[in-house]
């Protein structure tokens, strides 16, 4: 298989690198300044591509490889997928789900704290000398609110049962009631944010869930609430978020992911009541292991004609 080969869109993982490159013929899309250049000269030897959150795979990338079979996406979100335009050609599509699930959900419950308990503030109190001084103002208990949870897929029912371990009441929506869940439904995400202390984001990224968290939204969480996002930035209204949390009219908010990645909105930086981090949701050396693993076990089974590990299709 080492003539076969396999684009790259960015750098991800060096064991994955490694990994392809045992096996396949390696192509590095951000080593070549003139993509479509790049594009045209290797557009026949191309049969695989791998992507993740950041680039996959659009419609021109498609369309410029004739011999491209399978996009094998190192994340469990496929928004970077023209999925519609795979169909269309035959190409097979895989992602990494499972692996990742305890990692993330493992995340939001930690943005939680973080915000309830202010532990990036005290942190810096600490540190600042500031203790010395005074004593550290009291912060909001997280045991025992209500946890709303916006998409009760893998992450959102690993999410709601370390929330429960918290004594915490879960609460949900998602585009159907989950007949196998004794979790209470809410039939829209106003409603779920009306009736919850923290709404947790861990749905995909689709059109109809694009800003899903608006305005209404976050007025119906309120100035006690807290918006927890580990699923994509592009599900919250960004201008919306800032100035609900500039004005007052949203408690505080943890926040794993951006619209405008690695751009974050500079008014959030000095916000106390905010806690940021860099798309970090899966980044464990045990879980990218276990996700480049799957990546190339897929592009394995491909190749060799056995079942696909993680089909999207």
């Amino acid at each position: 298989m080492d003539s076969i080969g396999v684009l790259m869109t960015c750098p991800m993982s060096d064991y994955l690198e490694r990994e392809i490159e045992k096996r396949f013929k390696l192509l590095k899309q951000w080593h070549h300044s003139s993509f479509p250049e790049f594009l045209k000269s290797n557009s026949n030897s191309i049969r695989a591509v791998v992507g993740n959150a950041t680039i996959g795979a659009d419609a021109e990338m498609i369309g410029s490889l004739p011999k491209l079979e399978i996009v094998a996406s190192y994340s469990v979100g496929l928004d970077k997928i023209d999925l519609r335009k795979c169909k269309e050609k035959g190409i097979r599509v895989t992602n990494t789900p499972d692996v990742l699930t305890d990692n993330v959900a493992d995340l939001a419950i930690a943005l939680a704290l973080a915000v309830f308990r202010r532990i990036c503030e005290c942190d810096r109190f600490v540190k600042n000398g500031k203790w010395k001084q005074s004593e550290y103002p009291l912060s909001t208990q997280f045991s025992g609110k209500t946890v709303g949870i916006l998409g009760l897929g893998r992450i959102g029912t690993a999410v709601a049962k370390r929330a429960e371990a918290f004594n915490c009441s879960i609460c949900y929506y998602s585009r159907t009631e989950k007949q196998d869940s004794n979790y209470k439904y809410y039939p829209s995400v106003v409603a779920l944010a009306s009736n919850c202390h923290v709404l947790i984001i861990a749905c995909p990224l689709t059109p109809e869930t694009h800003h899903i968290v608006n305005h209404e939204v976050i007025d119906a969480l309120g100035p006690k609430g807290v918006l927890i996002n580990i699923g994509r930035g592009p599900h919250v209204d960004e201008r919306e978020l800032v100035s609900a949390l500039l004005e007052g009219r949203l408690g505080g908010a943890g926040l794993d992911v951006f619209e405008n990645e690695p751009n974050v909105p500079d008014e959030l930086l000095g916000l106390e009541n905010v806690v940021l981090v860099p798309h970090i949701g899966s980044a464990t050396v045990e879980t990218r292991k276990a996700m480049a693993d799957l990546v190339i076990e897929n592009l394995v089974a491909h190749f060799q004609g056995k079942p696909l590990l993680t089909p999207l299709f």
